[in-house]
């Protein structure tokens, strides 16, 4: 039986090339993402006897459940990865952005992650050496102004997975995230609002880098994996030096920000 991921967030950017990395490494993975049409050339272009695809909504918990059994209807009921991966992000001063959109960005990068842990937990827990790896992101560091409510989504997501890390251990289920900084995706390329911070930080990252260190999550045993030589300064910074945290972030978005806000 080939190894196996479910992967949300699957039809493009960091989802995509971490399918086609898993695929080309022999494992089976499971598409899943609201873009239908896209998972399908997805799957077409990895081929069906390697892989699954189904349009989900991970707000939705019946949604995420039935994917989760059409997977397990492919695998034998295991399931060696889980990488929670979807995720919205909407840039701009906190009160310019709808109180919709602020809950979605919770429904989507938070609740989620919980019901793709629900729903994969017992094909987690049957398979040996199982793995939940979830998308975190620098913001989770400090606060990130103009990205308020996505910084609040991904320090949960750190918060969640120190401690599933440790209830899960003794189930033999590894936890773990992937923090990077700005990545080239659609989700910040065709913003129609750039914070600050994007452009202070530039967007260096690609897709295909963060797959990688999904892969290497998928085998290590780290709690937090850093993306890129910037994600790993900013951690060491701010863990060594956690009284320069306000100041950097600071130096990074405020003044910007207040020039905006001075305007409007």
């Amino acid at each position: 039986m080939k190894k196996s991921i479910f992967i949300t967030g699957a039809a493009s950017g960091i989802g995509r090339e971490t399918a086609l990395v898993f695929a080309e490494k022999g494992w089976f993975v499971g598409l899943f993402d609201v873009n239908e049409p896209a998972l399908e050339e997805l799957g077409n272009r990895i081929g069906h006897e390697n892989a699954c695809f189904r349009s989900v909504d991970v707000t939705r918990p019946e949604s995420v459940q039935a994917a989760a059994d059409h997977l397990a209807r492919r695998t034998g009921g295991q399931l060696d990865v889980l990488f929670n991966n979807a995720g919205v992000l909407y840039m701009g001063h906190h009160q310019t952005i709808s109180l919709e959109l602020k809950k979605r960005t919770v429904d989507v990068n938070l609740t989620g992650i919980l019901n793709g842990i629900d729903a994969c937990f017992d094909l987690l827990k049957a398979t040996p050496g199982a793995r939940i790896i979830s998308m975190s992101s620098a913001s989770a560091l400090y606060g990130t102004p103009e990205l308020a409510v996505y910084s609040a989504t991904k320090a949960a997501v750190g918060a969640l997975t120190e401690a599933l890390n440790i209830e899960f251990e003794p189930l033999g289920i590894h936890v773990c995230d992937v923090m990077a900084p700005y990545v080239r995706t659609p989700m910040i390329t065709a913003s129609p609002v750039e914070a600050a911070s994007v452009s202070r930080l530039g967007v260096h990252i690609t897709p295909g880098q963060v797959a990688k260190v999904v892969w290497r999550a998928a085998h290590g045993r780290r709690r937090h994996w850093q993306v890129g030589w910037m994600m790993r300064l900013l951690r060491f910074s701010t863990l060594a030096f956690p009284f320069f945290q306000r100041p950097l972030v600071k130096m990074l978005a405020f003044s910007k920000a207040a020039t905006q806000g001075d305007r409007e």
